[in-house]
């Protein structure tokens, strides 16, 4: 698809999530290092069911079928399996990322932390759908730098129940600092403070 179209989707499908952490959902990207979710199976859902926009807020809403055999049950933990409480977390900064760069801000995209982490239940195995939602309170895009920045508060849902609470998710979008050349040591192969 073109970045045009890209910037007026309100959902997404697997496939098109999948075509996005490759680098691959969008034809002509502003610049080379357009940011990306997390490929599978570290991407936390299976579809965007709805994206809305309204100017410096707005909101993000995905599903995910809970699969029997997902990596995560298989270790976490051996007899006891659960998903762990960070992937739903983990979950809610890949939207609020992906919300970044589906309104303009540009380049890699990083967490920057949240308020406060609430846990109420928890998801197992046979659970059926994860529901994320995401209400998008402020979003700024530096102009003439493209980066960006979001924060967001979310509830995560099993099969319709409210497990998790997620206040003040930040996420910003960066440019300058991805890594394509991996694992070759480069500019951007350490670690260590992000500078904005």
């Amino acid at each position: 698809m073109l970045y045009a179209e890209f910037l007026e989707r309100t959902a997404f499908n697997k496939l098109e999530l999948i075509a996005h952490a490759n680098g691959l959902l969008v034809e002509d990207t502003p610049i080379p290092e357009f940011g990306r979710i997390p490929a599978p199976p570290f991407l936390m859902f299976d579809r965007i069911v709805e994206l809305k926009r309204n100017g410096s807020s707005g909101s993000i809403i995905a599903e995910q079928d809970v699969q029997l055999d997902a990596w995560y049950f298989q270790c976490h933990f051996k007899g006891d399996p659960v998903q762990p409480g960070c992937l739903g977390l983990d979950a809610v900064w890949q939207l609020v990322g992906f919300y970044c760069f589906a309104n303009g801000g540009l380049g890699s995209g990083r967490a920057l932390g949240c308020e406060s982490v609430e846990f109420l239940g928890q998801i197992r195995p046979h659970d059926k759908v994860v529901r994320y939602e995401v209400n998008i309170r402020r979003l700024s895009i530096l102009k003439g730098k493209g980066a960006a920045i979001a924060v967001g508060d979310a509830r995560v849902l099993v099969d319709d129940q409210p497990i998790y609470n997620i206040k003040g998710a930040r996420v910003g979008s960066f440019t300058g600092i991805n890594y394509p050349d991996y694992p070759l040591p480069s500019a951007n192969s350490r670690g260590g403070i992000l500078v904005r």
